[in-house]
């Protein structure tokens, strides 16, 4: 029976949960996950746990922050005046905004802060700094 190698197509059912048990994502209900195994579109741990597997496998691995999307950097934190956003949008805490760094590229940001004349903003991915739990099921390669 083959198993999963770096290069390979790969499809699989996954469950993703944190460490309270809560899930913050599943292909339940939707068509399976599918990528090339070592190509950089999943995150590190990610490609790792998949690697070496066969189609029917099943396990649970869990990834700690530095595997996943990276440890929560304060220097991606910042206080941004008001008057940089348009006169009449209203920032609620949760918001995500879009902003376009100095190189020109996108960035996503969430507003986690609010005072008189600033809003405070946050570039990290949402589950930065969080171990990830996965149940992972590899469904074909190739």
């Amino acid at each position: 029976m083959s198993q999963a190698k770096t290069g390979d197509n790969v499809k699989i059912h996954y469950t993703g949960t944190l460490d309270d048990g809560s899930q913050f994502d599943s292909s339940e209900g939707r068509d399976p996950l599918a990528f090339t195994l070592g190509s950089g579109q999943v995150i590190p741990g990610f490609d790792d746990a998949v690697n070496g597997m066969a189609v029917g496998d099943k396990k649970t691995v869990r990834l700690e922050a530095a595997q996943a999307y990276g440890e929560h950097r304060q220097e991606m934190v910042q206080e941004v005046p008001k008057s940089a956003l348009p006169a009449d949008m209203e920032v609620e805490v949760g918001m995500p905004l879009q902003a376009r760094g100095p190189d020109g590229q996108v960035m996503n940001l969430v507003v986690t802060g609010i005072s008189e004349e600033t809003i405070k903003v946050d570039a990290n991915h949402p589950l930065a700094g969080q171990a990830l739990t996965f149940a992972i099921e590899l469904v074909s390669i190739g």
